[in-house]
């Protein structure tokens, strides 16, 4: 790199850039730090730290102060459920820099990927959904918008569940490819029946976590919709605070 950056290149300076450019590539930060230094050598004045926020905070998503509220609490409802059942760590929740919201986690990849692991996973992807019916009394289309929607990723992983991961009750030797088990979907009723089964099951787990985390989603939602976005260690403070400081 021949530009510098002006300010300190202490860990201070970098830990904010890092949160706002969760869900990028690696491409998308090099195009990116080439259009700032693109723009700054017009300008004729060397990189910042907060050239570059400004950059990761352009186009963020211009949202209604109802709709960042109903974003908030769709986030925080994942980032909670992740966090209560183990399944995955959150680095940072955010609504506004990627869409209306995400929650970036890392796979705790010493987990035995057995059943209760899959129904827990499937809780926290369907866990913003819940949040927002139990505190809006109603849920956005966001969750079903899409092959990587929440609604879409929970029922790939029910049908699995069903088909081909061994773990279903009826013909659990049987394997079915992805294709064939989503064709066989349309038409087997019990089929169908059983991937509903599992998603509601998989629902009640996050509604109950909710539930009775019901002020700690609160704080954590109400905080995301302040900020805008949340370290996962300040998360996991929270929770531990609210916890009376357990682990």
């Amino acid at each position: 790199m021949t530009d510098t950056v002006g300010h300190s290149s202490s860990l201070n300076g970098l830990r904010p850039l890092a949160m706002l450019a969760l869900g990028k590539t690696g491409a998308d930060i090099e195009r990116l730090v080439r259009e700032v230094r693109r723009k700054l050598r017009r300008e004729g004045r060397t990189m910042t730290w907060a050239d570059l926020e400004a950059a990761l905070r352009d186009g963020q998503a211009v949202m209604s102060d109802d709709l960042r509220w109903r974003a908030s609490v769709h986030e925080a409802g994942h980032a909670l459920v992740y966090t209560l059942t183990g399944i995955a760590e959150v680095k940072a929740a955010s609504i506004g820099l990627h869409g209306l919201g995400m929650v970036a986690t890392a796979a705790h990849h010493h987990l035995p990927q057995n059943e209760a692991w899959l129904m827990n996973t499937m809780a926290a992807i369907l866990a913003g959904r819940v949040a927002e019916m139990l505190i809006v009394g109603e849920v956005l289309a966001g969750a079903g918008a899409g092959e990587e929607s929440d609604l879409a990723r929970a029922m790939d992983m029910a049908l699995a569940a069903e088909t081909r991961l061994g773990f279903s009750c009826h013909q659990p030797l049987v394997y079915r490819s992805p294709g064939a088990a989503v064709n066989e979907l349309a038409y087997d009723r019990e089929l169908a029946d059983r991937v509903n089964a599992r998603l509601i099951t998989a629902e009640t787990i996050a509604r109950k976590l909710i539930e009775e985390h019901h002020d700690l989603h609160r704080e954590i939602a109400t905080r995301l919709s302040a900020t805008g976005i949340i370290a996962g260690d300040e998360l996991r403070e929270m929770i531990d605070s609210a916890n009376g400081g357990a682990a």
